[in-house]
């Protein structure tokens, strides 16, 4: 294909991609006022009544929004990350698609469990957050003590879930990328072994700057499952380069670039001597 033909496809990829995301998004906005909204307001909602705004009166539980658009962006914001979310498959299809044709067999397959198992970890982390919030919530909320009214804006409730759930959802894909280092060879096992406890370190600091909550108890949600994710990691390129020094083992001319002629020895090689020569007879 020709680079204008390169564009025109990228282009139509592109618009198919949008219009899924637009589509995926409308349904969600209009998903909100049946479920989406409760299930995005119930860790909030399943905190005890002092902790809640209006719950010690009316049993209920209320976000506060301070201005006139704040509904209009706080329900737009949610409609998108959903959409986003439910038009992943048709979106990453269209990428799939393009990228594809340029690709190798091993290449493909590599491809696609990349994005299967990728999926899987971020959708892994967002439950995990959204699992943990309620308990998040209740230890932060808390410490204000009694007397307190406690009153959530929208606004801030949203935003705070929606980056939680993105940042546990972005954490678990991190132990990923480590393995496809090792796959294409720009990471060996025995780095990796040797980094384990600055790796595992690390983790921990990434964890305490990247939870919005910034207490305890997120933060070895976060870390906890990451460090069991990047030990995994390292037994799987463990495995990968022990298999790779086999199958280089095996080869015998596997230091020969690809456009070198493969080394022979051209001398004879020795024969077999008749049973009937003197030499033989002599040995027997």
């Amino acid at each position: 294909m020709s680079l204008v033909a390169h564009l025109t496809e990228l282009r139509n990829r592109v618009a198919l991609a949008l219009l899924g995301l637009l589509i995926a998004t409308a349904v969600s906005f209009w998903w909100y006022e049946h479920g989406l909204g409760e299930f995005i307001r119930a860790p909030y909602c399943n905190l005890p009544a002092r902790l809640r705004y209006g719950g010690s009166t009316s049993g209920g539980c209320g976000l506060l929004i301070t201005d006139v658009f704040g509904g209009v962006f706080i329900r737009l914001k949610v409609a998108f990350l959903a959409g986003a979310v439910l038009s992943a498959p048709f979106w990453l299809y269209q990428l799939w698609a393009f990228i594809t044709p340029g690709l190798k067999r091993n290449e493909k397959r590599y491809g696609i469990g990349f994005v299967v198992v990728s999926s899987v970890l971020f959708a892994a982390g967002a439950v995990l957050a959204y699992v943990s919030l309620s308990a998040g919530l209740r230890l932060l909320l808390g410490l204000a003590g009694d007397g307190v009214v406690v009153a959530l804006t929208a606004q801030d409730y949203i935003g705070f879930v929606l980056s939680l759930l993105v940042a546990f959802g972005v954490s678990f894909e991190m132990p990923l990328i480590a393995v496809a280092l090792n796959l294409v060879g720009v990471l060996s096992y025995d780095v990796l072994r040797h980094s384990r406890r600055w790796i595992f370190f690390l983790t921990i600091v990434f964890a305490a700057v990247v939870t919005p909550t910034q207490d305890p108890f997120t933060m070895l949600a976060m870390a906890l499952p990451m460090i069991a994710l990047f030990e995994l990691a390292i037994q799987i390129a463990r495995v990968v380069d022990r298999r790779r020094a086999r199958r280089a083992a095996v080869e015998s001319f596997h230091d020969v670039d690809d456009d070198e002629a493969s080394p022979l020895d051209a001398r004879p090689s020795a024969l077999d001597e008749p049973l009937d020569s003197p030499a033989a007879s002599t040995r027997r």
